[in-house]
């Protein structure tokens, strides 16, 4: 974990600028229009005096900001005056991995600009920032020199090579960020050599080597941190500021944060704040130990045959708990909810338990250092794995939802996993009572124009907001069509609502010229309207790109942006985050409105925790998700003030049913025309 010491007692900081500045650069007028001649935006400066506000006083604030807005700016230049007059600390955190490489290439070195163009404001130019990565991202020189002396005793002939590979790429890379390396390496060798371990701390590592204790120290002197929520809530669930000493503060002491994409917080929240069990993590976390089949592993070196054979039992004992769940709870469906306790026998309780004395008993007959801190560190992992264990066993908790899953590209690997059916306790408790300020901030926070469904959500009814919308001229550049004509979702018309839906991507694609996105809410429906139109695409010279194949999303979008003409038809993770500004991207077609049914046991249990206090499933949770969901899927269209294109929906739930308008009015274009298979050709005009 990187973390920052609390020095000694200093003078209270001067007073924070950053409402006046935050004032003059963005006002019309103000020094981003006259210095660097960029064009005023009355809803950025109304942000960044509202964040700038924010900040000084130490409150939270949730802003939509709508696309185009500017908000990255808006955020940043006030955060890092901020910053550096209370010399404090500055927490981004995002949720894509584009926005992260936006921030770090194109706005940081922006704001840099801003500040140089004034004499003022040229003490903020020297601001330092950082990227926070995950410590096992890290090559640890220590360990790689620890593993090169005893390789005989860890490692197989074969993984040598790997390890010298390794040594080799250790004296030219910069970084020793893991994803440099090419091939990979196995995860058998990085885990013996990477930062993740009481092994690489400043006791022990030269920091001027040491990849990560070169890393940690950028962190420390940092003003401004990036950082994706997932590692946000990874180390707040590891203790944040509050375990590092700091009385006011969320990732260190004294820090204030901004979570950008803030509309995807209470899904990543969900995911960290419960337990995540694997046979493959238990595997390899034995393993790491012993490897009985290798004879290799840490405890070749400092266990006994006795120490050894209990790793044995262990996994024996994990083999036939893992084998049971998912021979007898999991053979029929990938995910199954877990009620009761009773439902599998405590298996791997005492091999583990007596595996964690043995290995902590090793530990002791050691003298203070980095072999007897590893060990240590060991022990604590097999015992809080147990405790964990036992915890789902017992289903212990009612505030929590309980299930299995069943994944893997075999679907071998059986998971345990437990979540909080109401997040909101828990970023209350974590995020808005640090005493500091926490800003949230999307171009989708609001159902109706109200924030109120996403203020409740991540416990913050009291908490003020403000909505700027986007300066673009969506009723000029964006024309929507929606398809009446398409069946209603119904198992006796699946069959058909398929061949309409099928004969409608056909008509609409072909019939733009630019690039379109087809976005789906049924991986199923989407590999059936790719099979069926594959070779259509192929006969229009049109590029065919699809989620799922070998690609990364970053580089689909990247391959869209540079073709020109091409159709991606994407599920789930492409309704939001993808950026395809220009003729690229002409169209967005939506196949079907954005529900999720309440199949998966989280949002089973929050149905039916909300249906128990008297609430609206459908008002209060399915509803709310899924506008916030088609208000990003449309926001993919028009991404700068030259964009033009036209949004096609293919479901007709939203002129048949009465929560349609909700729809409807979530669409930044009031007006729409509606289109059926007789009268499109005449009706359905793409621009250009």
């Amino acid at each position: 974990m990187i973390g920052i010491n609390e020095g000694p007692v200093t003078p209270p900081p001067p007073p924070s600028r950053a409402p006046e500045l935050a004032a003059r650069i963005f006002a019309e007028g103000g020094w981003l229009q006259e210095e660097l001649k960029l064009e005023h935006r009355p809803q950025q400066e109304q942000m960044a005096r509202a964040v700038a506000a924010a900040m000084k006083a130490d409150e939270p604030l949730l802003f939509e900001a709508g696309t185009g807005v500017g908000k990255s700016l808006a955020y940043l230049l006030p955060g890092i005056v901020h910053a550096v007059d209370q010399s404090r600390q500055l927490i981004v955190s995002t949720h894509t991995i584009a926005l992260q490489e936006q921030l770090e290439t194109k706005d940081l070195p922006l704001c840099r600009r801003v500040f140089a163009t004034t004499p003022e404001m040229e003490k903020y130019t020297k601001f330092k920032s950082a990227v926070l990565v995950g410590k096992s991202n890290y090559l640890c020189t220590t360990r790689l020199a620890n593993a090169l002396r005893d390789k005989q005793e860890l490692f197989t002939t074969p993984e040598h090579e790997e390890l010298q590979r390794v040594a080799a790429w250790a004296e030219a890379t910069t970084t020793g960020l893991r994803h440099e390396l090419t091939p990979a390496v196995s995860h058998e060798v990085w885990d013996l050599i990477n930062a993740d371990s009481s092994s690489c701390s400043s006791k022990y590592c030269d920091c001027e080597k040491c990849f990560y204790q070169r890393a940690r120290s950028r962190v420390r002197q940092a003003n401004i941190i990036v950082v994706n929520h997932s590692l946000l809530f990874a180390h707040i669930n590891a203790g944040g500021a509050a375990e590092k000493g700091g009385s006011r503060g969320v990732l260190f002491p004294d820090d204030f944060v901004v979570l950008d994409e803030a509309h995807t917080v209470p899904e990543v929240a969900t995911d960290h704040f419960g337990l995540r069990l694997s046979s493959y993590g238990t595997d390899r976390m034995l393993k790491h130990l012993f490897n009985p089949k290798t004879k290799r592993g840490i405890l070749k070196r400092f266990g006994t045959a006795l120490d050894q054979q209990l790793v044995i039992d262990a996994l024996d004992a994990s083999e036939q708990f893992f084998t049971f769940l998912a021979e007898k709870l999991l053979d029929k469906k990938p995910i199954v909810r877990v009620r009761e306790d009773g439902f599998a026998e405590p298996w791997l309780d005492g091999p583990l338990l007596a595996l964690a004395k043995s290995v902590r008993n090793l530990a002791d007959k050691l003298d203070e250092g980095r072999e007897r801190d590893e060990l240590l560190e060991q022990a604590g992992r097999l015992k809080t794995y147990q405790t964990n264990v036992r915890q789902f066993l017992n289903v212990a908790d009612e505030k929590f939802v309980y299930w299995l899953e069943r994944s893997g590209k075999r679907q071998t690997i059986v998971t345990l996993r437990s979540a909080p059916i109401d997040v909101a306790p828990y970023l209350r408790e974590e995020l808005l009572q640090r005493d500091t300020s926490v800003i949230f901030t999307s171009a989708t926070l609001a159902m109706g124009g109200q924030i109120e469904p996403f203020q409740l959500r991540i416990g913050a009814p009291a908490v003020r907001w403000a909505i700027a919308h986007s300066p673009f001229d969506f009723e000029r550049n964006m024309r929507v069509f929606v398809a009446t004509d398409v069946p209603l979702p119904s198992p006796r018309d699946a069959r058909l609502a398929l061949d309409v839906l099928i004969d409608y991507v056909r008509f609409c694609t072909l019939r733009t010229k630019g690039g379109s996105l087809v976005l789906f809410t049924s991986y199923s429906d989407m590999r059936q309207v790719a099979d069926a139109l594959e070779v259509d695409f192929a006969k229009a010279r049109r590029p065919f790109l699809m989620q799922g194949g070998d690609l990364s999303r970053t580089e689909i979008a990247r391959k869209m942006r540079s073709l020109g003409n091409a159709i991606l038809f994407g599920t789930d993770s492409f309704w939001t985050g993808i950026d395809v500004p220009g003729d690229a991207l002409a169209q967005v077609i939506i196949t079907r409105l954005p529900f999720e049914v309440p199949t998966h046991p989280v949002l089973e249990a929050r149905t039916e925790w909300i249906r128990d206090q008297g609430g609206s499933p459908f008002g209060e949770l399915t509803l709310p998700d899924a506008l916030i969901k088609f208000r990003q899927g449309v926001g993919r269209l028009i991404r700068t003030i030259t964009d033009r294109g036209i949004i096609t929906v293919l479901d007709s739930r939203v002129v048949a049913k009465p929560y349609g308008r909700h729809f409807l009015e979530c669409l930044p274009k009031r007006s729409f025309e509606k289109i059926s298979r007789e009268t499109r050709e005449t009706r359905f005009q793409p621009f250009g």
